[in-house]
């Protein structure tokens, strides 16, 4: 879902793809002043929290003429957010511009994909300085651009993960991973959690498990789904299950340091691996936090045990790190840090270009050379100059300004404030999350991800809970007429 907040002189709106989760109008209007909207149920308009930034005035096509192109030209299946779909000018960090010069503060950061700000200046200035000197040449001629950031990238995994392919999307990252998971163990079937998300290509349409993107045509041979671990959804959880700073509203008895739910949950995945899938297998791919399925995260331990189960078979362990890299999750630099496991592949997009197009796999030498045996890849386009000089100043950028530190210092603050809301609203289920990925479900089973660039303050944090809150309270007071 995505959320960001209409600056004035146009009324605030919370902005939203699952509507109906609240039964608000497209545009939700907000009162005139904030004092306490949950005791006098008076709709209030939270301050929006400054900007110095003053965008381009907006200059190309009308809004009608934008919505003629997009009906006549555009995909049918990609369908835009909103009655009135926004247009979209102009970003500057963690703030949108529209063709009206309305201001947003982006909360979804264009599907987790923006990780240092908009228009970063040190990657623009990097982008440009590479513009000028070299776009594009295919990875059969070296060039410094694409050493320099594989000895960077290298740099933040531990061994053996020492082997770099880049690519140009995540989709195409786990393709890329599932053909070296083939290749290596000789095997065919692969596993990966229900909701799980890992893309909406022909090959890893296999491995996402959300029904809206299952198709009815033939597709993803090989491909197995095993309950997913959730410990607010799931039939076992509880108040000690999860690696959050918020924890289910459901009590268990697990000791801090001994979750039996994951138990439970190893029970059934032992069960998908005696009757699912060949006695051998070739792998298994988990989000170290689930994305799209929204924001879902596992029992203390459980990859642990399922990456030894997986590799007692013979299959390796992939890490789909599109979400939740690069020190989004604030603990870690990598999400499969947080589970105390070291995956054999792993897959990252997403941030790691800040909304440049690119992505990479990961893994060892060892399954390398397996991949190398069998297939000649190549990549027109992943590893370009440009790419390569971007990834490097998101890396420079996500170090010099302590994102990974604000990701966690900011994250664990609004997940803190936004979990008050449980006790304020009967219809709030769950706030789970960790660093700045951090869902919010509502007792429908609907949910809302939140995942601001990682560059946000605290007081757009506040700015933000409090917009939600009005939110939540205008709709309860519309179900109490």
């Amino acid at each position: 879902m995505t959320l960001v907040w209409r600056h004035l002189p146009r009324p605030l709106c919370l902005v939203t793809s699952t509507l109906r989760i609240l039964e608000m109008r497209p545009f939700l209007s907000l009162g005139a002043s904030w004092t306490s909207v949950t005791k006098l149920g008076l709709h209030t308009r939270p301050r929006m929290p400054p900007c110095d930034f003053t965008p381009e005035k907006y200059q190309s096509l009308g809004y009608s003429r934008v919505l003629e192109i997009h009906k006549e030209h555009l995909s049918p299946v990609v369908t835009a957010f909103f009655q009135k779909p926004l247009l979209l000018h102009q970003g500057h960090m963690e703030w949108l511009f529209d063709a009206e010069g309305n201001r947003y503060l982006d909360f979804f950061s264009g599907i987790v994909t923006v990780s240092v700000g908009h228009c970063h200046p040190t990657v623009n200035a990097a982008a440009q300085k590479q513009l000028g000197r070299l776009w594009h040449t295919s990875a059969i001629f070296f060039h410094a651009p694409i050493h320099e950031y594989a000895e960077k990238l290298a740099a933040l995994l531990p061994e053996p993960l020492k082997v770099i392919f880049l690519v140009n999307s995540g989709s195409e990252a786990n393709d890329l991973a599932m053909l070296m998971a083939r290749a290596h163990s000789n095997n065919i079937d692969i596993i990966s959690f229900r909701g799980a998300y890992h893309g909406c290509s022909p090959y890893t349409l296999g491995l996402t498990n959300v029904g809206t993107y299952k198709m009815e045509l033939p597709g993803g041979i090989g491909c197995q789904s095993t309950m997913c671990p959730d410990v607010f959804r799931g039939p076992w959880g509880g108040s000690h299950c999860r690696d959050s700073p918020v924890q289910t509203i459901r009590k268990c008895s697990c000791a801090p340091d001994c979750c039996q739910a994951k138990d439970q949950y190893i029970e059934q995945f032992k069960d998908t691996l005696s009757t699912s899938v060949a006695n051998s297998i070739a792998g298994f791919f988990a989000e170290p936090i689930q994305g799209v399925n929204g924001v879902v995260q596992y029992p203390k331990g459980f990859l642990k045990e399922a990456f030894e189960l997986v590799r007692a078979r013979g299959g390796v362990c992939i890490a789909d790190e599109v979400q939740t890299g690069f020190g989004r999750l604030g603990s870690h630099f990598w999400g499969f840090q947080t589970h105390d496991v070291l995956p054999d592949i792993v897959t990252m997009a997403k941030g790691i270009g800040n909304g440049f197009p690119m992505a990479a796999v990961v893994t060892t030498p060892e399954i390398a050379k397996s991949l190398a045996k069998c297939l000649q890849h190549f990549n027109t386009f992943g590893g370009s100059p440009l790419a390569c000089a971007v990834g490097s100043a998101v890396l420079e950028v996500i170090k010099e300004e302590n994102l990974q530190e604000n990701s966690q210092e900011v994250g664990t603050y609004m997940l803190l404030k936004f979990a008050k809301l449980q006790d304020e609203f009967e219809i709030v289920g769950d706030v789970r999350g960790k660093g700045l990925m951090i869902g919010i479900e509502m007792v429908q089973d609907k949910t809302f991800r939140i995942a601001p660039p990682m560059c946000i303050t605290k007081l757009e944090a506040d700015f933000a809970v409090e917009v939600f809150r009005s939110a939540l309270t205008q709709h309860m007071e519309r179900r109490a007429k």
